[in-house]
């Protein structure tokens, strides 16, 4: 996850909201693959904090292989 970029187009990307209402843009790539529900969990602190699906074994397979 990171920030926009100047050179990036929102319509590039697919919009996912979550619980909170807090709206992410996600690569439509992955989108495709990606259940129509999924979790993301935070880790690690600081400079090293960053986020982590959580997927069942089935959908990782189908996000990277399908």
């Amino acid at each position: 996850m990171r920030e926009l970029s100047r050179k990036d187009d929102p319509d590039d990307f697919a919009t996912g909201a979550l619980e909170d209402g807090t709206k992410v843009l996600i690569d439509r790539r992955a989108a495709a693959r990606l259940p129509s529900r999924f979790g993301l969990t935070v880790r690690g602190m600081g400079r090293l904090k960053h986020l982590d699906l959580d997927l069942e074994a089935e959908q990782w397979g189908t996000l990277l292989y399908d």
